[in-house]
């Protein structure tokens, strides 16, 4: 099974506030999200149970994390970290304001 962990509004995950969700997809839900450390508007992506729980798919993940925090681009988000709550890691973007990417497609 493909699920997410879903969240709710006001439920917190490590020190960010879950505001809202933004989408679900393959690759899990993003959620636009308060970090109460640095009083910043983020977006915080979880991932599927399947990666979490594949041990190769999980490796993958943290490498091409590694990846896309070495790349700085006007056309890529920020990834401000990978963390991890109660054994199950997340990424912290850069939140953006805007349309989504499948409306412009």
């Amino acid at each position: 099974m493909n699920e997410p962990f879903t969240l709710q509004s006001g439920q917190v995950l490590g020190h960010y506030t879950i505001l809202e969700p933004l989408g679900r997809g393959g690759m899990g839900e993003v959620y636009r999200a308060r970090d109460e450390r640095l009083d910043r508007i983020v977006a915080l992506k979880l991932l599927p149970r399947t990666v979490v729980e594949d041990r190769e798919r999980l490796q993958r993940f943290q490498k091409e994390a590694r990846t896309l925090a070495a790349l700085n681009h006007p056309g890529i988000v920020i990834l401000h970290a990978v963390e991890e709550e109660n054994g199950h890691p997340f990424l912290v973007m850069e939140f953006v304001e805007g349309a989504t990417l499948r409306s412009a497609i």
